[in-house]
This record gives C-alpha cells, structure tokens and sequence, in this order.
C-alpha cells in the first residue's frame, strides 16, 4: 500500500517554529520531487517549498529565508523547518510527491499561528 504521512502539525505563537515532517513508503520506484504546500480558508492551495534530487530547492515567496526544506538519504522523507511563524502562516500543509507520471499527496497537517 502506498503511504504518503506527514505529521508535526499544531499550535505555536507568532515567532515560533514547528518542524513538519513527510514519509512515503510502498513505492519501489525513485520519486524526483517532494514538496510542502498549504491551503487556508478561502484559499488555493499554494507552494511553500520543494526540494528536487537532494540539493536543488524552490520557495514560496513568502516563505523565503524562514523555511527551510531537507530531504533524508533515501530520498523518501522530507522535513521542513519553520521559523518565525507568523498568523498568516496558519494553514492546512499538505505533502507531495511527484514524478512526470505520478502526483501523490498526503492527508494534510493543520498549522495554527496564534497567540
């Protein structure tokens, strides 16, 4: 069975960090990219980072110099370091995985930024 699970979700204040943290299992196959986006109320859903091969990143712009994406030696975990957490940063984060034939998504964490 194929799993896509993150976890690391919660309340912080404003100021705070969260870690998010992402696990695919049950697929044999080498996936290119995985990536972190977010969706609020009223909202698309948006990038905030991803991370393709080990090294090669991309950011919202948002985001930029406040998270950070890395990604485990298997290819099969990614994390995000959130820092400087911020009320507009409040949002439903959903994983990502994706090859050019495949786009798999996990069940979303909620992420409160609040006081």
């Amino acid at each position: 069975q194929v799993q896509l699970v993150e976890s690391g979700g919660g309340l912080v204040q404003p100021g705070g960090s969260l870690r998010l943290s992402c696990a695919l299992s049950g697929i044999m196959i080498n996936i290119e990219t995985m990536g972190w986006y977010r969706q609020a109320p009223g909202k698309e859903r948006e990038l905030v980072a991803a991370i393709t091969g080990g090294t090669r990143t991309n950011y919202g712009d948002s985001v930029k110099g406040r998270f950070t994406i890395t990604r485990g030696d298997t290819k099969n975990t990614v994390w995000l370091q959130m820092n400087s957490l911020k009320s507009e940063d409040t949002a439903v984060y959903y994983c990502n995985a994706k090859n050019w034939d495949i786009d798999l998504w996990g069940q979303g964490t909620q992420v409160t930024v609040s006081s």
